[in-house]
């Protein structure tokens, strides 16, 4: 049988190649002279904590494989090792960008007064402060540690800062190649210290404050050199679930595991001595190309917070705070609102807040019977949990699915368990072998003598902090066929059928895949010469190959294919007789995009879908998500308008070539930056509403004059 064309590697972009362009799509903003210095600072710490992640699960990921000999090629025809070595070589290159923009930003405010001191600026005074300051504060908590001699050998915790030292030994004096010992950094501590001074703000780098300071806790040895460094380890850890009758225990002992994994990465403050090199490198059984030696620091967290130092507000950009979503404007009664119609809530554009809210009240309203919900990742003092606590200790009937194996937010959601079963909820943890995407809120409310069923579902998490940073779609409903399906979606999770005949819901593993590949192909056959079929779609990620091959055979078909991928993109664009009909584009800018949004043309019957689902392996075959229809024609527009309001957007967005790089899009005709657009959009829609209210308020008779 003949090879597929379109299985060729050469129509494939590399996943992890993929996604470190992203993250440099991330540093453009970081580099981006237009935004306020205080953003730029941000988006620098996003660099970082994306790169982190990235080696403590894909590198370590592809690393595993390497080291087992698996010499399998990903679609694009790389090798395990082939994609380390171009992934080291990738982030060299971003990491001196990045390391050039950190600069730049600090020479920035230096000249509006907030000055980022290295040790050789502090003056007699800022050495005095801070010399009490280490003898104080510092010294009682430091713990240096022989790590060549301690057995067994300590554990140093992943991404924590350390400081390593060479000691002279007692009979040497300066001479020799001496003792190694490091010194963990507290983590309890300002990573910034402030120092005196008389104009503006001055500060030092708490790891600076110990590697200057080091001689006062080793008064019996000379400090011959130091340096600063970070670990990186193995956190991606498999959690198996089959056949285990305490899935929180495991869940416990992995968070665990991660602590003593095996090191990925190595970064250490450039110059570092060679001894100190060698003996990590060695310790940690790392090969050259796995330590980077950062010409700054560069640590998300000490970036963030002097972007959030106090004060310099001149320095940041505006606040864009949320407005009460439009569908529910002059709405005081959310239970009427939802039964009235269908209500789109576009975040963080439009609060958070009614879905909140809805909760707080089902769980004190005596007419609500039952609550069931998913929680996948939530807030650290979540209002979502502690409505859902309250509803159990009312008595109302309370089923939550906690997904524990949400990746770093394990710990998070092993102690929400523990509290929603001690409030006397029903707490599940999902169906074996599957992880549960699909954000899902149901409740059952008795009105007179009916039942009537609300449902909320959505593209983003049950977390009230990361809904005012990640744009996402959420939609109230009352719908009985979404509630008869949402029902037998939470009946599906708690074991009690199997899969079932849906009305409008579509469900992955079982059909979402099919289901997407069927509305791609039904695009190609109503698609005409005359009418060609229109699919746009806005996701995270397009990686999985059937889809991305359906997509293919659409633009062979003529059908055109808008696609918005924030992150990872395989499918490669504009490749002659394969996919020039199909144009990606991305968007980073000051909100995380994140909503899944589908639509298909159909012939002029357009359909809408949102989706917890992106179009990967993993979401699409390895977890519980769904995928569900916009009905009503005025939210179905409005979502028609938010897709092409992306695709319209010529300042902040990024067109993908053919070659796998990212470029400016050409401007043509006025700016369009769509978050911009949908907010001042939501912020004009709160004040008309507020205008007319005052508008047709009643006026009180006038008081007769005396």
């Amino acid at each position: 049988m003949a090879k597929d064309p379109l299985k060729d590697p050469k129509l494939y972009i590399n996943r992890e190649l993929s996604w470190l362009e992203f993250n440099d799509r991330v540093l453009r903003e970081g580099l981006n002279s237009e935004l306020p210095l205080m953003e730029r600072l941000k988006f620098l710490g996003i660099v970082s904590s994306n790169l982190d992640e990235f080696f403590l699960v894909r590198v370590a990921g592809l690393r595993r494989a390497r080291d087992s000999g698996v010499r399998r090629r990903d679609p694009s025809g790389m090798t395990p090792a082939q994609q380390i070595s171009a992934i080291h070589a990738r982030v060299r290159r971003m990491i001196q960008e990045q390391s050039d923009g950190i600069i730049n930003c600090c020479s920035g405010l230096r000249r509006h007064g907030l000055r980022l001191l290295e040790p050789h600026e502090w003056n007699e005074e800022h050495q005095r402060f801070l010399r009490g300051y280490f003898q104080k504060e510092l010294l009682p908590v430091l713990t240096p540690l022989a790590v060549e001699e301690l057995r067994p050998a300590p554990v140093l915790p992943n991404l924590q800062l350390h400081v390593a030292a060479v000691l002279a030994a007692p009979e040497e004096d300066g001479a020799g190649d001496g003792k190694i010992v490091v010194v963990p950094v507290p983590t309890q501590f300002r990573r910034l210290v402030e120092l005196p001074c008389e104009d503006g703000t001055e500060l030092a780098r708490l790891e600076d404050v110990i590697t200057v300071f080091l001689p006062k806790l080793f008064v019996e040895r000379a400090v011959l050199a130091a340096a600063v460094f970070r670990i990186a380890r193995d956190a991606d850890v498999i959690i198996s679930d089959d056949e285990s009758p305490d899935l929180l225990g495991k869940v416990e002992q992995a968070v665990r595991s991660r602590r003593r994994r095996v090191a990925v990465r190595l970064t250490i403050s450039a110059g570092a001595d060679q001894r100190i090199l060698r003996f990590l490198a060695g310790w940690l059984k790392l090969r050259s190309e796995e330590v980077y030696e950062l010409p700054v620091a560069n640590d998300a967290g000490l970036l963030m917070e002097l972007a959030h130092w106090p004060g310099f507000d001149q320095l940041r950009g505006d606040d864009w705070p949320p407005q009460t979503p439009r569908d529910l404007l002059g709405a005081e009664d959310l239970w009427a609102a939802i039964k009235d119609r269908d209500v789109l809530l576009f975040h963080p554009y439009e609060s958070f807040e009614p879905v909140v809210k809805l909760l707080e009240q089902a769980a004190e309203d005596p007419c609500v019977l039952a609550i069931k919900q998913t929680l996948y990742r939530t807030s650290g003092n979540s209002p979502i949990v502690r409505a859902l606590q309250r509803a159990g200790e009312n008595g109302k009937e309370v089923t939550v699915l906690v997904e524990l194996r949400a990746r770093f937010d394990e710990a998070r959601n092993v102690t929400w368990a523990r509290r929603l079963e001690d409030a006397g909820c029903h707490v599940i943890y999902g169906v074996a072998g599957l992880k549960t995407h699909a954000k899902a809120l149901l409740i059952v409310r008795r009105e007179g003598s009916r039942i009537q069923r609300y449902v909320h579902l959505a593209t983003g998490n049950y977390n009230d902090r990361t809904a005012r940073l990640y744009s996402d779609l959420g939609l109230l409903t009352a719908d009985r066929d979404i509630a008869n399906d949402t029902s037998a979606f939470f009946n599906l999770l708690t074991g009690y059928s199997e899969a079932v005949g849906w009305a409008k819901l579509v469900i992955a593993p079982t059909g979402l895949h099919r289901r997407i590949i069927e509305l791609i192909e039904r695009e190609i056959k109503v698609s005409t010469p005359d009418r060609p079929g229109l699919i746009m779609a806005k996701a995270n990620s397009l990686q999985e190959p059937e889809v991305i091959r359906a997509m293919y055979r659409a633009s062979q078909a003529g059908v055109r294919v808008l696609l918005n991928i924030r992150g990872v993109c395989c499918l490669r664009p504009g490749v002659k007789g394969v996919s020039e009909t199909i144009e990606v584009r991305s968007i980073v800018d000051r909100f995380l995009e994140h909503a899944r949004i589908y639509y298909f043309g159909n012939g002029g019957h357009e359909e809408v879908y949102l989706s917890s689902a992106d179009l990967m392996t993993r979401n699409l075959h390895k977890r519980l998500e769904t995928m569900f229809p916009l009905v009503d024609p005025v939210l179905r527009r409005r979502a028609i308008n938010i897709l092409e309001t992306f695709f319209a957007d010529n300042v902040k967005a990024r067109v993908l070539g053919p070659d796998g790089q990212y470029r400016p899009v050409e401007r043509q005709g006025p700016k369009v930056r769509a978050q911009e657009k949908f907010y001042r959009e939501s912020l004009a829609a709160a004040r008309a509403a507020e205008h007319a209210e005052r508008q047709f308020q009643p006026l009180e008779r006038p008081r007769d004059s005396q």
